[in-house]
């Protein structure tokens, strides 16, 4: 713990495998039309990313929406019809559309709803902004020039699917630089973990440490502002 905490190259994640970040083109000025030139895999992300050239000489890798496919061509601007993989400013898609790779601030490249299988959906056009709906389920007023992907991310049901071995497992989690498998503190002894020895399988101590503690003694709840179900007010 306490080397991991210092950090270093041994717990750093693979990143020499990654191909490239998901944004969309940089320019929000006219109209752009591309093609889908290669759909590709990353190792870490759970969604496919398509590598689309542009007609102005640029490229960019998005996270490829179900149904888009090798050579197909796609749109960027308030002028693209609302098909699957154009990007068009949130306030030119037309209510209950369902999209992706949503931009929180106009021209930041796409932020929400990136994940494999998600999505937002359009609910109104107010003068307050674009009522969004959330993957969680939440709503909120966005940009009306904010971009967007038409279309539900690929690779839907990926969660589903089970390990069925642990050496699976081991590979997702070696690709995203997680600590795997872990193990209780309570099962470790003392010179491994801060809650570690003891006959009795309990932490002997506070479980909650505060957010400034160092390396090693930095486990369990950090920064916990309560722990356990909240306490009812006795009534006098």
């Amino acid at each position: 713990m306490q080397r991991r905490g210092k950090g270093g190259s041994v717990f750093v994640s693979r990143s020499f495998r990654r191909i490239a970040p998901v944004s969309f083109p940089t320019s929000t000025q006219g109209s752009l039309t591309g093609v889908v030139k290669e759909l590709l895999h990353e190792a870490g992300r759970g969604t496919p990313l398509a590598l689309v050239e542009f007609s102005n000489g640029t490229a960019c890798c998005l996270a490829a929406p179900e149904g888009l496919s090798l050579n197909q061509g796609i749109m960027v601007g308030s002028d693209a019809r609302p098909d699957i993989g154009n990007i068009l400013p949130l306030g030119r898609v037309p209510e209950g559309t369902m999209i992706s790779s949503v931009e929180l601030h106009p021209g930041d490249g796409g932020r929400l709803a990136r994940a494999s299988g998600t999505y937002c959906i359009i609910v109104s056009h107010t003068p307050q902004g674009t009522e969004l709906r959330l993957p969680s389920g939440k709503s909120m007023y966005m940009n009306d020039h904010c971009r967007a992907i038409i279309g539900v991310v690929a690779a839907a049901g990926r969660t589903e699917k089970p390990f069925l071995k642990a050496g699976v497992a081991m590979k997702l989690m070696r690709s995203r630089g997680r600590v795997w498998p872990t193990t209780k503190g309570q099962a470790m002894i003392a010179a491994s973990h801060p809650h570690g020895g003891g006959r009795h399988k309990h932490a002997g101590k506070p479980t909650t440490v505060g957010r400034n503690t160092p390396p090693g003694r930095k486990v369990g709840m950090i920064a916990a502002r309560q722990t356990g179900r909240a306490k009812r007010a006795v009534r006098t």
